[in-house]
């Protein structure tokens, strides 16, 4: 056994291999009306009407004639007719997903072969394709357009990338997505950037929420990734769809959907570091007709890493069910629960109190052995789809986000622009608890569909959505202690949370509410012109109090009536490429202070981006390259100091920041059985006086991975690899009038996988090949090494 499991998790794997055992397979009929055509034509119009995915060799299909398919068959039959004469026959190697191989003449082996995807196959849903592209995405403008049409910066992170990697984080996945950059300020916290901003809006099945750095409870960049299908990225602002917010841009997270075939695999992982992962996933339908379908995925990991006495420990449930209330109705219910119990602490101190720079061994880290964090998420969620007259659908997804987090600290004492290190290793030591609670609540609902105009024919979308987030924080503490910190051991007498005395109350409570309507209007064949604007409502309220006597600091902000505008202009050079421009405002009241405790105004501006995007081989493979320019006032700057007596840093607000950039882009399939995701990015972001802002942040970065099935003889391997480039980056510290700087650098990983046959499959990866030494992350006075060289482990089985 991998690891002990909890006794939810213990409960959870036995219903799912319960459930293994009972879901009967449907053999649902479907119509078809596909004339003689080449075998590749008549293979894109059946996938287009059984809703699966077909992948042949590009060779055993060249050349070959189909008979056609009319009337009602069930879909393996009705493939199975389609092929009739080709000399090939399909096998069923996942849930709607079919390969085609030669026509057996006795039992010989599976022959697994380089596969081309059909593309008419690649719908919204990653999993299962084994594509590292979408046929289409909805998160920029609510409407299932794909890449191409979609005038803004779009990366999707699909299931078989995240499969290939074994990216079990989001902060993994964001990693890897190019454009994006990340710091950590200690602790949990990770703040991700995107053009020069924060990004801190997070959708789930495109219902917005919010995250707030200040107060630590950051649960959207700890989720599990066990229970995603994908992580769409939308890179520049989205103000149209989730209303005020930087322009970073969104990421969506799209769970995995129950499927109407049944669908199992259970996987298990092993790694550098004691790293032990279990994990399961089941589908199917629960009815005999299919009309009702459910999912249940669990997952256990336990792991100690490469830092000392910082180990990690996560639980993951997920339950998910449809039903089709009617032909036309769609419900979808789901629960998803993650608990995360890191213990110890990450980061060591980057300077020294007299402006010296440090040089840590990796294994440091800056925690008491038993310094621990405790987050329990719980997500609720409720979908309703239903199909109206016209080509017209109504949509309305809810969701309720619980947080609870207690966090008891023996770590290094970090405060912005200072350091509580001497050169002889004397250090003060932060002994506090504390307790958060987090609720979120959210309704997004759109109803859209086609009109016919001018001969012709164009989308209309209507929709309001509505969140609320309440977070409660509460610290007590005793006085620091002062250790030597190249000779503690981590070793730290724990102290009596009873003789705690309270320390800090920081209070945050946001509302807002919009309503927006668009339109997606064909001016000609191939000019195309996406219009919109929205009105939105916001509140916000903060409250923060150094305890036991400080002065109450309260912030309130109310802004009525807010109109954001957006407009895209779309022009087909070619039935593959396009060339683009968008427009739209900024709006973003912003939680950042000043020091004495007051909340910063509203970040105002503009957002520009044109660029030009190609879609090839039938939609497998995605490129673009954009330009952008923003233009914001009250840019929050961090000014060196902290907010009154606690240790959060101030913030000034800087007016004419500029930020410029590009953003290039390939995904996709290259090749029968050739993967690929690259990207390169370049942000710059200045003050009016041309002064660099975000210099934590590297401004040039390149991400780039690739996986290749071998043929012929080889066709069970699959080799893959890849390489992150960061450009250098810094941080300053007035105080000492000391610059810490890291130089740019690459960090390459290597992957191979085999498959016995369809069902079992083994990964091997190899991160961090040459063990470069590098931050992963740097903010205030913290510094995150990067993982040195490792390996990681897979065994897969499908069902």
């Amino acid at each position: 056994m991998l690891c002990r499991l909890t006794p939810l998790a213990t409960s959870l794997t036995v219903g799912l291999a319960m459930a293994a055992l009972h879901l009967p397979a449907q053999a649902e009929v479907r119509r078809f009306d596909i004339a003689p055509a080449s075998l590749d034509s008549a293979l894109a119009q059946f996938g287009q009407q059984a809703g699966v995915m077909v992948a042949v060799d590009a060779q055993l299909s060249r050349g070959v004639h189909s008979p056609g398919l009319r009337g009602e068959h069930e879909v393996q039959q009705g493939l199975a007719l389609l092929l009739a004469g080709s000399g090939l026959q399909p096998v069923q190697v996942a849930a709607g997903r079919y390969r085609l191989i030669p026509q057996a003449t006795s039992s010989a082996a599976l022959e697994l072969g380089a596969t081309s995807i059909n593309a008419a196959g690649l719908g919204a849903t990653t999993e299962g394709t084994g594509s590292y592209t979408t046929g289409s995405t909805s998160t920029a403008t609510k409407m299932n357009l794909s890449l191409r049409e979609t005038p803004q910066s779009i990366s999707v992170i699909t299931r078989q990338f995240m499969d290939d990697q074994q990216l079990s984080t989001m902060a993994d996945v964001l990693k890897q997505t190019p454009g994006i950059t990340m710091s950590q300020d200690g602790g949990e916290r990770f703040n991700i950037y995107s053009r020069g901003s924060g990004l801190n809006a997070y959708q789930f099945d495109g219902v917005t929420t919010y995250q707030e750095n200040q107060t630590r409870n950051m649960p959207s960049t700890l989720l599990d990734m066990a229970i995603y299908d994908r992580v769409e990225v939308v890179r520049g602002a989205t103000g149209l769809m989730t209303g005020a917010g930087d322009p970073s841009g969104v990421v969506n997270v799209v769970r995995k959907r129950p499927t109407r075939d049944f669908h199992a695999y259970v996987q298990g992982g092993l790694g550098s570091w004691n790293y032990q992962r279990l994990e399961a996933d089941v589908s199917g339908p629960l009815s005999t007709d299919g009309g009702v379908r459910g999912r249940l995925v669990a997952a256990k990991q336990a792991n100690h890493t490469f830092m000392d006495w910082y180990q990690q420990d996560k639980d993951i449930a997920y339950g998910a069910l449809e039903f089709d209330l009617t032909d036309t109705t769609l419900l979808r219910a789901s629960i998803d629960h993650q608990r995360y119990r890191p213990t110890g602490a990450q980061g060591v101190p980057l300077i020294y109190n007299n402006g010296t720079p440090t040089h840590f061994s990796r294994s440091t880290s800056s925690g008491a052995r038993w310094n621990s964090d405790r987050f329990e998420t719980t997500n609720y969620n409720l979908g309703l789809e239903q199909q109206l007259a016209g080509d017209w659908q109504l949509k309305v997804g809810t969701t309720y986000m619980d947080v609870d987090r207690y966090a008891l600290s023996g770590a290094y004492y970090s405060s912005s622009n200072n350091s509580n290190l001497s050169p002889d290793g004397t250090a003060k030591i932060d002994q506090s608890d504390a307790t958060a609670t987090q609720r979120q609540r959210a309704i997004d609902a759109t109803v859209q569909g086609p009109v016919e105009l001018f001969g012709q024919t164009h989308e209309l979308i209507f929709g309001a959505n509505y969140f609320d987030y309440i977070n409660r924080h509460h610290a007590e503490g005793t006085d620091d202690a002062v250790v030597d910190f190249n000779n503690w051991g981590n070793e730290l007498p724990k102290p009596d949370t009873d003789s705690f005395t309270p320390v800090l109350d920081y209070d945050v409570d946001t509302r807002q509410s919009g309503y927006f309507a668009a339109g997606r209007f064909n001016l000609a064949d191939s000019l195309h012109l996406i219009l919109g604007a929205r009105v939105s409502n916001y509140r916000y309220h903060s409250h923060l109090q150094s305890l036991p006597s400080g002065t109450p600091s309260n912030s309130s902000l109310t802004e009525r009536g807010v109109v954001t505008p957006y407009a895209g202009l779309i022009y087909d050079l070619t039935p593959e490429q396009s060339l683009y421009v968008s427009y739209t405002d900024i709006f973003k009241p912003q939680s950042s202070r000043d020091s004495s405790g007051k909340v910063l105004e509203p970040v105002v501006g503009t957002n520009y981006e044109t660029g030009w995007k190609g879609e090839f081989y039938d939609g497998r493979l995605n490129a673009s390259v954009a330009l952008y320019l923003i233009k914001r006032d009250n840019v929050a700057e961090e000014d060196g100091t902290v907010i009154g007596t606690t240790d959060e840093t101030a913030y000034r607000a800087v007016s004419g920041a500029e930020t410029k950039g590009i953003d290039m882009e390939l995904a996709g399939e290259l090749a029968p059985g050739w993967n690929l995701q690259g990207g390169y990015s370049h942000s710059r972001t200045e003050d009016a006086d041309g002064k660099r802002l975000t210099t934590q942040l590297p401004m040039d970065t390149l991400r780039l991975w690739s996986t290749y099935q071998l043929p012929g003889d080889w066709q069970h391997v699959t080799l893959g690899g890849g390489v992150n480039w960061n450009s250098s980056s810094s941080v300053y510290f007035s105080r000492y009038g000391a610059r810490v700087t890291q130089r740019d650098y690459t960090v390459a990983n290597l992957m191979a996988r085999y498959r016995f046959n369809e069902h079992l499959s083994t990964t091997l990866n190899l991160n961090n090949l040459f063990d470069q030494k590098y931050y992963s992350g740097f903010s205030g006075s913290w510094g995150h090494y990067g993982a040195p060289r490792n390996l990681m482990a897979n065994l897969r089985y499908e069902f």
